[in-house]
């Protein structure tokens, strides 16, 4: 339940027109737009600003994702910067398979770290826009988001005193374990939850990618897949019983599970390097219905968690955040509520299309090592239809780029 209000004591309470709780790639993206139309916010943040620019995270960023960033002027470095990938490999029953997405959908993927894109956003906000933005705070609560007069009250990292500051509107961007989820009126919220039953190891190793492209493999022994993040640094990731200790995983047993599942007829040796990156990941997934709560509304991560199946989660937060500030900026300086109105079914739209998407390919890569023939059986037939329909080849593609998605 949101907090009462701040207790006597407190600075004398600020007001900016938005208070965007969360410094990710959402949070930042708001804040850009609200700027852009010369609307004041104030970003609260946990982390510092050297923590929320390093942390690691995926960056597969869909076409017209990069496209929406472009024309709010935020693409700038990243247009310079990020590869680009027209195609992927699927690996299975010791062959390889390339997928041309590009030919058929005419987009293609960007690759860009997501904490590129943070610093970038960053930047852009603080240093160039002039928006406030507080980083390091402590103890972030949330007052009367269901009235007209909502607030929001954080510890000042330096003064240890607690600061007030009035809103029209929150913008929720805090991630799963945000005050903005925990803040969620009681018995409005629906939380719809999925456990995929299986772990990821994901692994960064200080090594030359092996392919040109993404490629998955499907095996017997379980999935693995190999995303290059440089010229010498390559993202692997293997299947591992959820919750796995990432210590059961030596170096030697990684490049030989590595070998064993990406391995295929005339496919080039693996390069191997240190591995500077263990960490096991639970494929799980989340949908929070509604996704606004009178004065507060969610986005990324705070909303909806998509497992990395797809590569789905950043480009829904980006999603989310030109829908939000778009429509913030429409009421507060236009009067016009109709895009906030509408705000959380046309931001579901997607996130269930791209839910539903991540299923349906989690029993693709995943379908070989269940140790059920029955579905094993199937999970090929699924991989062998993508190279012999070209209709089932076009519906994927557009799907994993998201392109002709609804909302």
């Amino acid at each position: 339940m949101p907090t009462p209000s701040p207790h006597a004591g407190s600075a004398a309470p600020r007001r900016f027109p938005v208070v965007v709780v969360g410094a990710g790639p959402a949070g930042l993206t708001v804040g850009n737009i609200l700027r852009a139309a010369g609307v004041d916010c104030l970003v609260l943040e946990t982390e510092t600003r050297e923590f929320v620019e390093r942390r690691p995270r995926a960056g597969v960023i869909e076409e017209w994702a990069v496209r929406g960033l472009e024309r709010r002027g935020l693409a700038g470095t990243l247009l310079r910067r990020a590869q680009t990938q027209t195609e992927c490999e699927f690996r299975f029953a010791g062959e390889r398979y390339r997928f041309a997405y590009t030919e058929l959908t005419g987009c293609h993927h960007f690759f860009y770290p997501q904490q590129f894109l943070v610093t970038d956003l960053v930047r852009e906000y603080a240093d160039v826009r002039g928006g406030e933005i507080r980083f390091g705070v402590r103890e972030v609560r949330l007052h009367g988001t269901g009235s007209g007069r909502p607030s929001v009250s954080y510890v000042c990292p330096d003064s240890g005193e607690r600061h007030v500051v009035e809103a029209d509107f929150v913008a929720g961007c805090d991630g799963a374990r945000g005050v903005t989820r925990a803040s969620l009126p009681a018995g409005r919220a629906r939380i719809a939850r999925h456990d995929y039953g299986v772990g990821w190891l994901a692994l960064l190793a200080e090594a030359p990618p092996s392919s040109d492209c993404v490629v998955f493999g499907m095996h017997p022994r379980g999935f693995a897949g190999h995303m290059a993040r440089g010229p010498e640094v390559t993202r692997y990731y293997l299947q591992c019983p959820p919750g796995d200790d990432p210590e059961n995983w030596p170096h030697e047993r990684v490049w030989a599970e590595l070998r064993a599942r990406l391995d295929a007829k005339d496919a080039p040796p693996l390069r191997e390097g240190r591995l500077i990156e263990k960490r096991v990941l639970n494929m799980h997934g989340y949908v929070v219905e509604p996704m606004a709560f009178g004065r507060l509304f969610l986005a990324g991560d705070a909303a909806h968690l998509t497992a990395p199946i797809a590569a789905k989660g950043l480009n829904l937060a980006l999603h989310d955040a030109f829908l939000l500030g778009d429509g913030l900026v429409a009421a507060l300086t236009k009067g016009d509520d109709a895009a906030l109105s509408g705000y959380s079914a046309a931001c579901l739209a997607r996130v269930w299309d791209y839910q539903e998407f991540s299923q349906w390919l989690a029993e693709m890569y995943h379908g070989t090592a269940s140790g059920d023939a029955f579905r094993a059986g199937a999970a090929l037939a699924r991989l062998h239809r993508l190279f012999s329909s070209p209709v089932a080849a076009a519906e994927f593609a557009e799907r994993y780029l998201g392109v002709r998605t609804t909302g």
